[in-house]
């Protein structure tokens, strides 16, 4: 690691990426990187706190990577709920439009991400308040018409003491692009609904199959559905679930309709099957009758909560607010969590139906990282 002064910022080489930063942050060191950018922890001396800072990987790259990451900012910038991560600042080292290139997001430090926690072994009450604060999370979005799409593991922080923080929009959509934009190649395959797979029209509750995607996955320790494709995705999902009635594929396009409905027919497992006694945590230690009932009733509304969500046919998913009150998550339930207020989405948050080229897309988000009261040049 090297660092050279650059007037009010500095640079400091994280692997193959150079970060240009300004003085205030001290103490850089990598803990994410990926095909949407580097991140690294660092010490902001002005606030005595650790932050995250995000560099976006090539945003003019070209106009899909440049809608991603005005996407990301604008949204970032106008969500604000406990369990969503905080914009705290954003920022371009670059001094002139000319020489733009650069975008930082400076985040809420989290202690890890939700991957550090499969294979634990969570009880039944960790387990629930994990899942209720997602779920917190995903309603907010979804009060403002945010569909996140791209809900998994890798994108939710948690702390030591189960504070969880929901992260990357990038691949978010308001409800309005949801229904101009129903590619299959979106949100990470392991994770995606079957809605997204087979190029159907889907709504805010493909969320809902991403989060009974993850609660599996805490449950299980690996992954539910593990597909090589999108294809074998959809195959992993029905042989483990069971191929859904005929009227799921009505409105498929005609060939893969004819191709889906070709494939042989799975009677699927029963959810006590899929989620056994055994895969549930429980300390045996000093237990009495009482525990071990307890204990039962809770894995019982675990997999009930599972099934639900795990509905193939999105018309019979379980939905958000349906969750929130079910009785495996609701002793967690707060008001003002489940209820706070909705952020305010311009008009101009559909990005999709927006028609720029790429240095058009520049200076909207130049002038949207300039014009910010959080930007720090």
């Amino acid at each position: 690691m090297t660092a050279s002064a650059y007037k009010d910022f500095y640079t400091v080489e994280i692997g193959d990426t150079n970060f240009t930063i300004p003085i205030r942050y001290e103490n850089l060191l990598p803990i994410g990187m990926g095909a949407q950018g580097v991140v690294c922890s660092a010490l902001d001396t002005v606030t005595k706190t650790n932050v995250a800072i995000k560099k976006l990987s090539k945003p003019f790259q070209n106009i899909v990577q440049a809608k991603r990451a005005y996407r990301e900012l604008k949204l970032m910038k106008v969500v604000n709920h406990k369990n969503i991560i905080n914009l705290l600042a954003v920022f371009t080292p670059n001094e002139s439009f000319d020489d733009f290139q650069d975008i930082y997001l400076v985040m809420e430090l989290m202690d890890a991400n939700l991957t550090a926690v499969i294979g634990i072994g969570l009880d039944h009450d960790r387990l629930s308040y994990l899942i209720y604060q997602i779920l917190c999370g995903i309603r907010h979005l979804h009060s403002a018409g945010i569909i996140h799409r791209d809900l998994k593991p890798s994108n939710i922080c948690v702390n030591a003491d189960c504070s969880l923080k929901i992260l990357d929009f990038g691949l978010a959509r308001t409800a309005a692009e949801a229904t101009f934009m129903m590619t299959p190649y979106v949100v990470t395959r392991y994770y995606r609904a079957p809605e997204i797979i087979l190029g159907l029209p889907y709504n805010e509750n493909v969320d809902i199959w991403s989060v009974g995607c993850i609660m599996g996955e805490l449950i299980r320790g690996s992954v539910l559905f593990k597909g090589s494709d999108y294809l074998d995705q959809w195959m992993k999902i029905i042989e483990q679930i069971g191929t859904p009635e005929r009227s799921f594929f009505a409105d498929l396009s005609p060939n893969v309709r004819q191709y889906v409905e070709s494939l042989a027919r799975h009677e699927g497992y029963t959810i006590e099957r899929l989620f056994p006694d055994a895969l549930f945590y429980f300390d045996t230690e000093s237990v009495d009758e009482s525990d071990l009932n307890e204990y039962q009733q809770n894995t019982d509304a675990a997999r009930d909560l599972l099934a639900r969500m795990l509905s193939i046919d999105p018309k019979h998913r379980i939905s958000v607010d349906e969750a929130l009150h079910h009785s495996y998550i609701n002793m967690w339930y707060k008001e003002e969590e489940v209820n706070a207020p909705v952020p305010h989405i311009c008009n101009n948050v559909d990005i999709e139906q927006e028609e720029h080229n790429i240095m058009e897309w520049k200076k909207i988000i130049y002038d949207e990282i300039i014009g910010s009261p959080r930007e720090l040049i």
